[in-house]
């Protein structure tokens, strides 16, 4: 499996990540040990922390050192414990819009609890996530405000569209940038802000992080159709049964694909697991999946510019490498269409 931390290239980077686990874990402790319960529940069954990493990387950006464990600093611990929160958050918002579940592997909130605790307690980690962000300051207090609003017009963007075969490759991408991407985006400009880079590479970091934003979104999109429930720790073709029609989807219905009629037909409205199964194999074994990984390519492109001016310090090149290494996530199925789709 690919390594997609951005802190690859530190000498401990598990030690760095443990200062935010436990910050994490401190974060979720509430008043009320029912509510703990509920807000800690997805903590310990783990996640990668991408965001937290992201935050800690761009803010190492100008250290040529970059080997002192103390070089992270609690400001940096505090930023990404407060984009993981706003993470924590949609998730447990996105299960209840989805009434998934499971998550991670382990039984879904909503589902353990119903959909009232499970969005009362994703509204206390939005609501934790914001005053960490004003402890640091007004200036990442508003950033943070405005990410989880445009998270929330993202979220909104799709919604509007669900099981409509309409949906364009346009509405798909504004949605994306929305409800995934600027979130990556803000990860980078805290941690450049708490890191005190200049205005130009704060500029670059956030331009990194949201390029990075859009190729992780189309990526995770593509998995849901080619991966299996193991290896995502939920429901695979998840996105078909619930009428999200993602770039595969989206591009198959309006290419002139010879199955593009036979998925129309299919799709539209909720389907079952045999019917599901049939519109995955459809996508699956047209070139629609090869486009897509090309798009995310793409993306990762961008990414990779946008940190082109920036000297090569250990955490820019784990920043690069965290990039350069998102596609090799996916599994050989798609690996081989994307080959294919080259060739």
């Amino acid at each position: 499996m690919a390594l997609l931390s951005p802190l690859q290239t530190r000498p401990s980077p598990d030690d760095d990540l443990a200062r935010v686990e436990e910050a994490l874990r401190a974060a979720a402790v509430t008043g009320d040990d029912f509510l703990t319960e509920v807000t800690s529940h997805l903590i310990p069954a783990g996640g990668k922390r991408l965001r937290p990493a992201f935050v800690i990387a761009s803010a190492l950006a100008p250290d040529s050192d970059g080997a002192a464990h103390e070089a992270v600093t609690d400001e940096m611990v505090r930023g990404g414990v407060a984009v993981e929160l706003v993470h924590l958050g949609s998730l447990y918002h996105d299960d209840v819009m989805d009434d998934a579940e499971t998550r991670r592997g382990i039984e879904a909130v909503n589902h353990r609890w119903g959909n009232l605790k499970a969005i009362l307690a994703g509204d206390f980690l939005l609501a934790k996530a914001s005053e960490l962000a004003a402890s640091l300051g007004t200036e990442v207090a508003a950033l943070l405000a405005a990410t989880i609003g445009r998270l929330c017009e993202g979220q909104v963007r799709e919604l509007q569209l669900i099981y409509d075969r309409s949906r364009t490759e346009d509405q798909y991408l504004l949605a994306i940038q929305g409800k995934t991407a600027e979130l990556y985006a803000t990860s980078c400009r805290i941690g450049g802000m708490v890191g005190g880079v200049d205005g130009e590479t704060l500029d670059r970091l956030t331009s990194f992080g949201r390029a990075y934003g859009m190729a992780f979104q189309i990526v995770d999109d593509v998995l849901d159709l080619v991966a299996t429930d193991e290896e995502l720790g939920k429901p695979s073709g998840n996105d078909l049964r619930e009428g999200v029609y993602t770039l595969p989807v989206i591009r198959m219905l309006a290419d002139g694909h010879p199955a593009n009629d036979s998925l129309r037909e299919l799709l539209g409205e909720p389907l079952d697991d045999e019917r599901r199964d049939r519109a995955r194999t459809m996508i699956v074994d047209g070139p629609e999946i090869a486009t897509s990984v090309d798009t995310a390519q793409g993306c990762v492109s961008d990414a990779l510019d946008a940190l082109a001016p920036l000297d090569a310090t250990p955490a820019v090149i784990g920043l690069r490498a965290a990039a350069s290494n998102l596609l090799g996530t996916l599994p050989p199925i798609a690996s081989r269409a994307n080959a294919a789709g080259r060739s």
